[in-house]
């Protein structure tokens, strides 16, 4: 039950309830006001203004006037006034005379003429004022009088409150609706801020790219939500450290391997060393190169294996500097050249200088361009072709290497090229260049590209 009423729903569900009661206190206030309204309209009296009774009590009071004299009819008004105040009185007499007036609004003429009494009659009926003619004693030689009250007062009192007070009615239900809006609104604002925030907390990252959490300060639906987030953090939290803690075991496995794996290697190579100053047939001198080589492939393996463990841990040493790429270029390939010469290799070099300088780290370029070449002998055997040029354009330099051999899909002999150009592709996005590789049938086309 507690739960319940901190909850978003229990709160709106409030919200409706003071809004009805509101509504109900609103229609008994305008009851009262239009009780206390209708007490003063009709004076603690009843309704007073009923045509009916008027018009037959106005004829009783008009019958009852023995003689036609200004003293009687004056003071006949004069009783009326005080229960009609709102009604105008006049009298002509038999000769169409005006005699006596009380309260008239309109222009009466002195001289009653018979045409203007019928035009009188005849607009007054059903008109407004509400018009009653009596004859003096029942006798028209006495000459009539007239009893004017207008319609509106004969309206019900509720219809007359609402012509008087409707637009302060009006006013007080708009407000009261108005507020009920307000506060709906306030409600729903408050809960789209929170939920904003919880977003904003989603995406704001800390170092090690994980989501931050988010403080709690309500225990309804979206206060559950923004805990469930943060357990979730807490959670990925704990699998990052958990994962740092294997990369780093992993990371100082291979370290360790590759230390155990060099030691046994350089006493292998030692004692090969040793053997081939031997006095061999042609079949021992045979294996003895075989195995030399396999040495060397061996401690490339390792060594491609560490710089990869360190590129991924991002623990391998970077110092970017300005160097000339085509003189580094023809350096590097200076002391490859004896080994492509040695495997029948058609070397083709055509090297023109870039306007600009590299910012590069010669360590990791000459790293980049040793995993290629050892690529093109591991792979392009077949072809015994190597090309080396340069490629100038209005948005880039680039470094080109082709070969003619079957490429990198089809099967090779050798293995291990697809850590080699990992490497190759960590150490160029880490030195914010670009390459692209193209490898078919024919040959393969790799560039080393740095954007102008």
């Amino acid at each position: 039950m507690k739960k319940f009423f901190q909850s978003l729903q229990s709160r709106y569900m409030a919200i409706i309830l003071v809004a009805l009661f509101l509504f109900q206190a609103a229609y008994l206030l305008v009851a009262l006001l239009v009780m206390g309204l209708e007490e003063d309209i009709l004076g603690g009296q009843g309704n007073k203004y009923e045509p009916k009774q008027i018009e037959e009590k106005w004829h009783a009071d008009a019958a009852e006037l023995e003689n036609a004299s200004r003293e009687s009819v004056s003071s006949l008004f004069a009783e009326w006034k005080k229960t009609y105040s709102d009604a105008s009185m006049f009298w002509v007499d038999e000769m169409g005379n005006l005699m006596e007036q009380r309260d008239v609004k309109s222009n009466l003429p002195v001289q009653w003429t018979p045409a203007f009494t019928a035009k009188f009659i005849k607009e007054r009926y059903g008109g407004d004022p509400y018009t009653v003619i009596s004859f003096i004693g029942g006798d028209e030689k006495n000459g009539f009088i007239v009893l004017e009250i207008p319609r509106n007062l004969f309206l019900p009192p509720m219809v007359q409150v609402a012509d008087k007070y409707g637009i302060f009615l009006g006013a007080g239900l708009l407000l009261i609706i108005s507020l009920f809006i307000i506060v709906s609104f306030l409600f729903f604002r408050g809960i789209r801020k929170r939920l904003l925030h919880l977003q904003e907390a989603m995406e704001r990252r800390d170092m090690d790219s994980l989501p931050i959490g988010i403080d709690v300060q309500k225990n309804d639906e979206i206060g559950q939500l923004e805990q469930t987030f943060n357990e979730m953090v807490e959670e990925l939290k704990e699998s990052k450290r958990r994962e740092q803690e294997e990369e780093q075991l992993r990371r100082e496995l291979i370290a360790n391997l590759s230390h155990d794996l060099r030691t046994p290697l350089t006493k292998i190579n030692a004692q090969t060393y040793s053997i081939a100053k031997e006095d061999l047939s042609p079949e021992g001198k045979q294996a003895v190169k075989a195995l030399e080589t396999s040495i060397i492939k061996i401690d490339r393996l390792i060594e491609n294996l560490m710089s990869y463990t360190l590129l991924m841990a991002s623990k391998h040493k970077q110092e970017l500097i300005e160097l000339d790429a085509v003189r580094f270029v023809r350096e590097n390939m200076a002391s490859w050249y004896p080994v492509f010469e040695k495997e029948g290799f058609e070397v083709n070099i055509e090297l023109e200088p870039f306007e600009k300088k590299w910012q590069a780290d010669p360590m990791w370029l000459g790293r980049i361009f040793d995993n290629i070449l050892q690529n093109v002998l591991r792979h392009a055997k077949d072809g015994l072709y190597l090309e080396v040029a340069t490629l100038s354009t209005e948005d880039c330099d680039a470094i080109v290497f082709i070969d003619h051999g079957k490429g990198l899909k089809n099967s090779s002999n050798e293995k291990g090229a697809g850590i080699g150009l990992s490497i190759v592709d960590m150490m160029v996005k880490g030195m914010k260049l670009e390459w692209e590789i193209e490898s078919g049938d024919s040959g393969t086309v790799i560039k080393i590209i740095r954007k102008h």
